[in-house]
This record gives structure tokens, C-alpha cells and sequence, in this order.
């Protein structure tokens, strides 16, 4: 299998279907909004974009299945194509410019390629196992700082599981005072790609879906990133919740989010 030559053709994929989502932004209207759960929303975009994204990702590779966030193709397989066709459904919605395409290959629970196309930046992360990671055509690493007090993070805020809104409440609360600051993105992709590339340092996040983090923690690890669940175990793909770093700051903020969600 040449991991390279289909991780090109994921990424003509994902621009091919991001300008059908770049298009749709222009007319959009709210009217068209679905609700799938409390402050859970979707509308005919996501769903569209998912079949484009079935039918060209099974041409790519046909002996995959696919785990996808909408439901348009269901299957698994020992490789399967793990897809969110737009990360960040909320910005979207309401014209904030930071939403994704999510593209990930898996191989028996390891993920071996990740493309995300960050459609309103015109930006595609993209990397394959043992690869390196890029920024369009142009390499990319993690940055190199080495303490919280110099560190901006990233997060994404609860919006409907608030079953650890206390935790999580007194994480930001230590980061706020410790830290250059917060962002809250508001797309999981885009804020582990943000991390890829050194725009921030650290990441944590809980109740997200595998389609939300699978292309990105691949980034991350070929950027020299970590990645890791709130037990700094790796059981971050599928278990909901996930860490991610810059190498140097692994153990102090590692160390953080465990201490500050453990279970009693």
C-alpha cells in the first residue's frame, strides 16, 4: 500500500468536496438548520458532503468501511475511513470562518493517514504513518515551548455532557491564570492542526467522537506531537476524550488534566 500516493488523493478529495461547502456558505440560511440533540445541530450540508466523501474515498480505496459521523454509509472493516464532513457544523452555521474537513484511514485501530481541509482558510493538514506532517506543501512541527506560563491552549467547551463541568471548570480556571491563554475553535480538527503546526501548544477535550479527532491526533504525532486519553493511556480514539501536546510539554500537562479528572 502506498500511504503517500493515497493520502494525495484524499486531499483532492477533501478540496474537491470543500468547495461545494465553500459555496453553500455564501447562500446559506438558518432556515435550513436540523437539530440532532441539545445544541446539536446539522443541516443538508453536512449530510451532502458526507455522500460526496463516501463515494469518492471508496473509489480511492474500495476495501475499506466507514465510520462517519451523519450515518450515509455504515460497515466496518480491519482498514476503515474515518470521516467528519464538517467539523465545526456550528460555525458554519452561524458565518464564524473556522470549519473542517476530517479525513482519517484506520487499520485495526491505528490510524495510518489524517487529511483535514480547513475550508474557509483554504488550509489542508495532512500526513501519513511515518511520513511527516504538512501544511499544504510545506512541513510542519510542533513548537518547542517549554512551560505552561508561556503556552497558549486549546479547548473545546461542553455542550451538552456537563457530567464534568466542575473538572473541567477548574482546569480552565488554573490555565487562565498560568498560561498565555485560552481559544476555544470550536472544530477539534482545526484546534489539533493548530497544534501541528505551533500555532498553540496543548489541547484537551471530552466527549468527542473518533471522527472528530482521528485525522488530526495522526497530524499531531507526525508534527513530534503527543496524544493520549485523560488517563495518559491511548485509549483516545475511541474512549472520548484526548490530550495532546508539544513533546515538551507532555508531562506537566499530562499530568494536569489526570490530576484534575480523575475519578474518585
Amino acid at each position: 500500500m502506498d500511504l503517500k500516493e493515497i493520502t494525495q488523493q484524499v486531499v483532492e478529495c477533501a478540496k474537491t468536496v470543500g468547495e461545494f461547502i465553500r459555496i453553500e456558505r455564501k447562500t446559506f440560511s438558518y432556515n435550513k438548520v436540523e437539530i440532532k440533540g441539545l445544541n446539536d445541530l446539522v443541516s443538508y450540508v453536512d449530510k451532502t458532503s458526507e455522500k460526496l466523501l463516501v463515494e469518492k474515498l471508496t473509489l480511492i480505496f474500495p476495501q475499506a468501511g466507514f465510520i462517519v459521523e451523519e450515518n450515509t454509509k455504515s460497515g466496518t472493516k480491519d482498514y476503515n475511513w474515518i470521516v467528519d464532513p464538517l467539523d465545526g457544523t456550528t460555525n458554519f452555521i452561524h458565518g464564524i470562518p473556522c470549519y473542517a474537513i476530517s479525513i482519517a484511514l484506520e487499520y485495526k485501530g491505528e490510524v495510518i493517514v489524517g487529511v483535514v481541509y480547513e475550508v474557509a482558510q483554504n488550509e489542508c493538514f495532512w500526513a501519513y504513518e511515518g511520513g511527516g506532517a504538512f501544511l499544504n506543501d510545506e512541513k510542519i512541527s510542533v513548537s518547542q515551548r517549554k512551560t505552561l506560563s508561556e503556552s497558549l491552549i486549546a479547548t473545546g467547551f461542553p455542550i451538552y455532557n456537563f457530567s464534568q463541568l466542575d473538572n473541567y471548570m477548574n482546569t480552565l480556571a488554573y490555565l487562565m491564570k498560568n498560561t498565555h491563554g485560552i481559544r476555544r475553535i470550536g472544530a477539534a480538527a482545526a484546534d489539533l492542526c493548530y497544534l501541528a503546526c505551533g500555532r498553540v501548544d496543548a489541547f484537551f477535550e471530552y466527549n468527542l467522537n473518533a471522527w472528530d479527532v482521528a485525522a488530526g491526533a495522526i497530524i499531531v504525532k507526525e508534527a513530534g506531537g503527543t496524544v493520549c486519553d485523560f488517563s495518559r493511556s491511548d485509549n483516545w480514539l475511541l474512549g472520548k476524550e484526548i490530550i495532546a501536546t508539544n513533546l515538551c510539554l507532555q508531562e506537566v500537562f499530562e499530568t494536569l488534566i489526570e490530576e484534575n479528572f480523575k475519578q474518585d
